[in-house]
Parts: structure tokens; C-alpha cells; sequence
């Protein structure tokens, strides 16, 4: 794999870009002019390399499938971190076994980014970058960790649900529900009525963009500057149907406490726009603020396709990413 050439920027995909924008720079990089390109070689690629990446995995403490290396600033250079340092970023390279495992990183940098920029959510800030050979990598930057280096409180929906693999079993993060999820933050979060709307906006993202594995650990509380906590930056977002065959919602007990199905679903066992407004029935979300908030997620967004052809995804996956996202869509304007 060689380096190829950058026309968009590969933080914001902004056009005219060889590198990082300076809107990039200043909202990942401290404002710093940080190269692209990684001063490594991908893992399992040079062995000098794979023992500094085996030394990092022993010390980065965020759990997931995907492999997950340490890297913090050094002036305007990315390094891995060393034994008792804190690292302030987080590198996903290209996964294994799973289909497309080359798209996984553009993947995930488009879906936040569109996340962010045409839905208005809170996310991690995140960029793609590239190692020596100019394969991809997903960089984003810790939002738990302050600017002296110490944390900020975090919680994740699993430590909330008092779920843990030893009490729960392997499947401990899927088997909870959304609806339920509602009441973790009402117990948890003083201003939760602001950070349901959140939730729920980010549930129906997800589902939007076929996200299907937003389990428990892949949302989080987060400690503010006040002593309290609110809804943490979405993060680890990607459509999921590009690289495994999985379901519409990662929680196996779907949207709801009980059994209740729309006539859309009952019909063609397609969850559908009814749902989701029982669901914000359900979180205590009104009417003229549940369809603010549904609004821009039924409407066509130009800005969607713009962003996925700018991506780094390759042609076929650019097709698919689009085609998911559409049939998505026309289910929720289904009535």
C-alpha cells in the first residue's frame, strides 16, 4: 500500500486539503501542525514496530474488540506512549476478521463526522491518519482526560446497569434495552432531561446509519468541570452492516421495557417512525420537542452524500454506505 494522494482534509474532509486543516488542527491537535502520517509501520507489518505496539496493548485500559494502541502529543509529533505515561489519544488500526476490514477506519471517521456535522451531535473529536505505508488508522482524542493530564469522571452504561461479564455472562453489555437506558441517566444525572433528548437523538442516529453495535459500553457519562455528570461525547460510531450481518439495534432487548410494536412493525417487522415516537413518549420527551429533534433525521440531507464522496471509503463501499443510509430513511418515513 503507498501513500495516496489527500484532497480533502482527513479530520473534517474539508476540499482543498493535503493534510490536516486548520480547523482540524485546532480542534484535535491543540492547534498544532501535526503530520498525517505516523512514524510507523502498521502492526504485523515490521517487527521492530509490532513489539512497541504489544508493549502499548498492555497498558491502555479501554476495553473492545477493536485493537486500541495509546499515542499523546509530544510537542507536534504523535508517539506511542510509554510505561507510566497518560496517553491523550486513541489509534484503532484496520481490525480483523470481519468483511471489508480495510474500510473499518473511514468507516468510522465519516459516520462521526457526519454525526457531527450534519446532526449537530457532541462527539470525540477524531481523524483519520495514516502509517509510514499509507494504510489508514482512526484516531480520536480522549475527551476523559484533562489538559494536566489527569481524568475526568466516566462511567460507561454497562458500570451504570451494574453489568459486568461475572454477573451477566459474555453477553452482559447487549442484553438491556434504550428505554432502559432512559432511567439510568434519570438516576444518574441531575440535568437529565436535556441529556435524554441527547440520548434519544443518538439512538435514532444509530439507528439511521445502521450502527448496530451501540451496545451499553459504547455510551458513557461524563464528569463536568461543576462536580456533575452529563451524557459524554458520542463516540465509536460506523455503520456496522458494511462489515457484519447484525441486527438494527446492538441491545438485544430492542427499544423497549416490554413487548410493544408499532402497526409498522407488526406489518413488515420493520421498526418505523411509531416506534420512535413511542420511545420518546417514553422518555418524557414532548411532541413539539420530539419532532424538533426527528425533523433532520427524516429529511433528505444533502450534506450526507457530500461528506461520504469525500471520504476516504473506496467507490463500492461509498455505494453501499449511501445505500444503507437511504433504505434507513425511507423506513422512518414509512407511515
Amino acid at each position: 500500500m503507498s501513500i495516496q494522494e489527500i484532497k480533502y482534509c482527513p479530520g473534517t474532509l474539508a476540499e482543498g486539503y493535503s493534510a490536516y486543516s486548520t480547523t482540524c488542527q485546532r480542534r484535535v491537535f491543540q492547534g498544532k501542525k501535526v503530520n498525517h502520517i505516523l512514524p510507523y509501520s502498521p502492526p504485523r507489518t515490521n517487527e521492530e514496530d509490532a513489539e512497541k505496539f504489544i508493549e502499548n496493548r498492555k497498558r491502555i485500559s479501554i476495553s473492545g474488540v477493536q485493537e486500541k494502541l495509546s499515542l499523546l502529543l509530544d510537542k507536534n509529533k504523535l508517539r506511542l506512549t510509554y510505561e507510566g505515561e497518560q496517553g491523550t489519544y486513541i489509534l484503532k488500526p484496520i481490525p480483523r476478521d470481519i468483511k471489508n476490514i480495510d474500510q473499518v477506519p473511514a468507516n468510522e471517521h465519516l459516520t462521526m463526522q457526519i454525526a457531527r456535522q450534519v446532526y449537530g451531535l457532541q462527539t470525540a473529536e477524531n481523524a483519520l491518519i495514516f502509517f509510514n505505508n499509507g494504510e489508514p488508522a482512526y484516531i480520536t482524542k480522549r475527551f476523559d482526560v484533562k489538559e494536566d493530564g489527569l481524568k475526568w469522571g466516566k462511567e460507561d452504561f454497562a458500570t451504570l446497569a451494574e453489568k459486568t461479564e461475572e454477573n451477566a455472562g459474555a453477553n452482559f453489555k447487549y442484553d438491556y434495552n434504550y428505554e432502559a437506558m432512559a432511567g439510568l441517566l434519570e438516576k444518574y444525572v441531575s440535568a437529565y432531561r436535556v441529556e435524554l433528548e441527547k440520548l434519544f437523538t443518538l439512538i435514532v442516529f444509530n439507528f439511521l446509519f445502521s450502527n448496530g453495535d451501540a451496545h451499553l459500553k459504547n455510551f458513557s457519562v461524563l464528569e463536568t468541570p461543576n462536580g456533575d455528570y452529563v451524557l459524554s461525547p458520542a463516540y465509536d460510531l460506523l455503520n456496522t452492516r458494511i462489515h457484519v450481518d447484525d441486527s438494527d439495534f446492538a441491545l438485544d432487548g430492542g427499544l423497549f421495557n416490554d413487548d410493544f410494536q408499532s402497526d409498522e412493525k407488526k406489518k413488515s417487522n420493520h421498526v418505523g417512525l411509531e416506534d420512535f415516537q413511542e420511545l420518546a413518549k417514553r422518555f418524557g420527551i414532548n411532541e413539539k420537542r420530539r419532532n424538533k429533534i426527528l425533523t433532520p433525521l427524516l429529511q433528505t440531507q444533502p450534506m450526507v452524500e457530500e461528506l461520504t464522496k469525500r471520504s476516504f471509503l473506496n467507490n463500492k463501499t461509498k455505494r453501499a454506505y449511501l445505500l444503507h443510509y437511504q433504505t434507513k430513511k425511507n423506513q422512518l418515513n414509512k407511515i
